[in-house]
């Protein structure tokens, strides 16, 4: 088997880049999250209302991630990145600024702005982390969403910190903010430029057969990977109907469930757990940021460890029993009246949630024509249900109570645990009846 190339110093400073940046992106995440309870309280509002101050991080991020792509085919990764980071700064400032002031029209703008910057980074990040890949020869997208993962740790337990001590609000966001900025100026030098950038080329686009681009956003490196074709289609022939013509497809109608049972179960525990143990379960500020924090940790375990399950067990299995795990957790989370005993449930909700993203988005793109249409399909399903149902909970919960709303987290894993079957991967060829090659970046489209 042929040795990967060595890296030289100006690959190697381009990864650190790229891991030090998502690590810090983790880390002002959860820095958010772990203080949503004293934002709320800032800002002296209900369950509710607060659901629809979190709704601007709903809108922010799924505007970046659904623009994102073709911005980086017509300005490469570099310069997504910068923008990206100088919005996820201007941002996190904003929401602190509001935080401050009590203002929650100011912290609803700058969630916004935050998750503009988080969403257009991300899709730039797994481009250039495919770029890396072609270089070395060897994986290094796992590890870079790894370092995100990392990064919540990092976030929770900094934020349980600062909350035990009755830190202002304002002030921590904007330490973040300042660090997450120098992380930035660095990553931004040291990353090159033109990364997933796409010349226009009249003649290949003579040729092109509509199969949604199987190269996706690739550049003078060719590493673009699928993700392109999910922030642009509608430059290319075929592009929005070919994304929408594969939900035609019942197995990937099953997949996109899923992928919306699993991403909802995580994004309800980013953007509520905090607020669940104080006001469900009677909790301090401090005991809900470290049950955020248990619940990171798992995220990070669950994802660094299970390539060994998937690769002896496959996909349908796993799959299924992590939505298992994650709705006992979750069961324990809602019906135990024990705090103790739902604060360590977190554990099972983060374990079970952590590989339900990536390995649905990876199984849509497995075996059949026209990948690259499929991921790009499941991941906008998986975005939107990650991004924007947790933040409706808040407003059933101003009728049953937020314990009693996470009971529709339990019957969509229930769900998605009965149809696990669909991510098997069914013969070549299968699936999508136009013609196309599978997406040589298909695995690499985990945007999370």
């Amino acid at each position: 088997m042929k040795n990967p190339p060595v890296m030289d110093a100006t690959t190697r400073r381009w990864r650190a880049a790229l891991f030090l940046f998502m690590l810090a992106t983790g880390v002002s995440m959860a820095s958010w999250v772990a203080r949503t309870p004293a934002v709320r309280d800032a800002l002296d509002v209900s369950t509710g209302s607060m659901g629809l101050v979190l709704f601007g991080l709903s809108v922010g991020s799924m505007a970046g991630v659904l623009a994102s792509g073709g911005l980086v085919r017509r300005h490469g990764g570099r310069r997504v990145i910068a923008l990206g980071a100088g919005l996820l700064v201007s941002g996190l400032l904003a929401t602190a600024g509001g935080a401050a002031l009590e203002v929650s029209a100011g912290v609803f703008g700058g969630l916004a702005l935050f998750g503009a910057g988080m969403g257009l980074a991300e899709v730039a990040f797994n481009i250039e982390g495919a770029a890396v890949e072609r270089t070395l020869g060897r994986p290094v997208l796992p590890v870079l969403h790894g370092c995100f993962s990392l990064g919540t740790v990092v976030g929770a337990l900094l934020g349980m910190g600062l909350t035990a001590v009755r830190f202002p609000v304002g002030w921590h966001l904007a330490a973040v903010a300042v660090a997450v900025a120098a992380a930035a100026v660095w990553t931004v030098r040291a990353v090159p430029a033109g990364t997933g950038q796409e010349t226009p080329d009249p003649e290949a686009r003579e040729g092109f057969d509509g199969a949604a681009g199987s190269d996706g956003a690739a550049g003078s490196d060719g590493a673009a990977g699928s993700e392109g074709a999910a922030g642009d289609g509608g430059r290319h022939p075929g592009g929005i109907r070919g994304q929408v013509a594969v939900w035609r497809d019942r197995r990937l109608v099953l997949i996109g469930l899923i992928v919306l049972a699993m991403a909802f179960a995580e994004g309800s525990a980013n953007d509520w757990l905090p607020l669940l143990m104080v006001d469900g379960h009677g909790t301090s500020a401090t005991a809900g940021s470290l049950t955020f924090m248990l619940f990171a940790v798992a995220m990070t375990t669950g994802r660094f460890t299970g390539g060994p399950l998937l690769v002896r067990y496959g996909p349908a299995a796993v799959v299924r029993a992590s939505a298992l795990v994650a709705a006992a957790g979750v069961a324990l989370v809602v019906f135990s009246d024990n705090a103790l005993l739902a604060g360590a449930a977190v554990v099972l909700w983060g374990l079970g949630a952590s590989l339900g993203f990536p390995v649905t988005i990876s199984a849509a793109g497995e075996g059949v024509r026209n990948a690259s249409a499929r991921v790009a399909a499941v991941s906008t399903a998986g975005y939107a249900a990650f991004l924007v149902g947790p933040p409706s909970l808040g407003f059933l919960a101003d009728h049953v109570g937020l314990r009693n709303a996470m009971v529709v987290v339990l019957v969509l894993l229930g769900g998605a645990a009965l149809i696990t079957r669909a991510l098997r991967t069914p013969p070549s060829g299968a699936g999508e009846e136009s013609p196309g090659a599978p997406a040589p970046g298909a695995r690499q489209s985990d945007l999370v």
